[in-house]
């Protein structure tokens, strides 16, 4: 997911793609754990969209503070 589009979802929208990215991330983890994956650098991906909607989260949380 690209950081232009995170920012422009609203916060509600970012906590619900937070809660699905966090179940594919186990998901994922689970099927590499079992039978493995055809892709292992998804979870990378995954991953690497958590962090990218939690510090654009933390940031509006540290702007609303500011003001």
């Amino acid at each position: 997911m690209k950081i232009n589009k995170i920012r422009e979802m609203s916060s509600p929208d970012l906590e619900k793609e937070l809660g699905e990215l966090k179940s594919e991330l186990f998901k994922l983890r689970f099927s590499l754990a079992t039978n493995g994956l055809d892709n292992p650098m998804k979870i990378k991906e995954v991953k690497k969209d958590i962090a990218r909607i939690n510090t654009i989260l933390k940031q509006r949380e540290l702007e609303e503070l500011k003001n």
